[in-house]
């Protein structure tokens, strides 16, 4: 059997070494990089990416999915919002209390953003009915963090990512007297119901003593001005009776839920009658 001769000739055909870098390859001059893992784990000579917008982004979307994926099987809720200021031995936080616990009798949820005051009282009543109590607390400089009485929680950086988890994941707002983070959420839930963003969506003031005057500055200036009309005072309801503000926030849905269950049963009974005697 004849030896084959290599000669230079030879040498030269090889193809220089290649690369992967993921699913690309890289042969020649282009196969000098470094790994991707290796750039990974490098410690970071610049770390202004932190700050910048793009990683931002990231972080703000992190926030939606965290959201989405811990509120989505919740099932039927109602935010009850009112002023991290309101204090334990007061009258509105007993209330915001029997708020959270005739919610959980009526078969909903409590979401509150899991401060202190009337925050925490409608998750304390919502928590010691046993049922489910649930915070979305946002950074602050004078955070506390969330309440004690708080079974399922969620921290937000943004405000805008949190008031989206509100909106999307209840079924109407009980609004107690509150500072301006309360009025933030009320006139987000009030503009998107007049621009039908959200349909079916009640919202409840409690306390008439602390939204008169405020109604009456809707009714005198913005509705007299023309910047509103008479059937946008029809988007919310006030009262100072509990039990009417747990029946008018769940009214809907519960009419729902009874309408489906109603239509069940007829399509059961006409099922049995079409199959006939077995």
């Amino acid at each position: 059997m004849a030896k084959h001769h290599i000669s230079a000739a030879d040498f030269d055909s090889v193809p220089d070494p290649a690369r992967r870098k993921g699913s690309v390859v890289l042969r020649r001059a282009r196969a000098e990089t470094r790994q991707s893992d290796q750039m990974l784990f490098q410690t970071p000579r610049d770390t202004t990416f932190v700050h910048s917008d793009p990683w931002r982004v990231l972080r703000i979307q992190s926030e939606f999915v965290e959201g989405f994926g811990t509120l989505a099987e919740l099932g039927p809720t109602i935010c009850v919002f009112g002023s991290a200021r309101t204090h334990r031995d007061s009258a509105e936080y007993r209330t915001a209390e029997q708020i959270g616990r005739l919610l959980v009798e009526h078969g909903f949820a409590v979401m509150t953003g899991g401060g202190p005051g009337a925050m925490e009282a409608a998750n304390r009543g919502a928590m010691e009915s046993g049922g489910t109590s649930v915070g979305l607390g946002i950074e602050l400089p004078f955070e506390t963090g969330l309440n004690e009485y708080v079974d399922i929680g969620i921290n937000f950086r943004y405000f805008f990512a949190r008031k989206t988890m509100f909106l999307k994941y209840s079924q109407g707002f009980i609004v107690m007297p509150g500072g301006f983070g309360t009025l933030d959420e009320l006139f987000e839930a009030l503009t998107l119901v007049q621009t039908e963003k959200v349909t079916n969506f009640p919202i409840v003031l409690f306390g008439s003593a602390f939204w008169s005057p405020l109604l009456d500055w809707l009714k005198g200036t913005l509705l007299e001005q023309g910047t509103i009309s008479e059937e946008d005072l029809d988007l919310f309801h006030l009262t100072d009776d509990p039990d009417d503000a747990v029946e008018w926030a769940t009214a809907f849905l519960r009419a729902a839920a009874q309408g489906e269950e109603d239509a069940q049963q007829q399509r059961g009974s006409e099922e049995a009658r079409r199959l006939g005697p077995q």
